[in-house]
């Protein structure tokens, strides 16, 4: 892991595509400008989905891990 803490956890594992990006959307205020919010995800669709949203969003992902079955990206509030 980078070197940054995570402020807040969003567990949105078992969502379908493009929910997990819908709810990041919505949750991504509930944490300050310059911090790192940890999503878990089981959607593979993800993997594309959040570089594709951070970019339009103006909001950043700074690493993406995989482990048995769920996906952790890292995204820090920058907007």
């Amino acid at each position: 892991m980078g070197d940054y803490s995570i402020a807040k956890t969003l567990d949105y594992k078992g969502l379908p595509c493009p929910m997990p990006v819908v709810k990041i959307s919505q949750d991504i205020g509930s944490v300050d400008v310059g911090e790192v919010i940890e999503v878990l995800t089981t959607d593979p669709g993800s993997l594309a989905d959040f570089p594709a949203w951070a970019k339009t969003s103006g909001n950043e992902i700074l690493e993406t891990q995989q482990d048995e079955g769920t996906i952790h990206i890292f995204v820090r509030r920058v907007k």
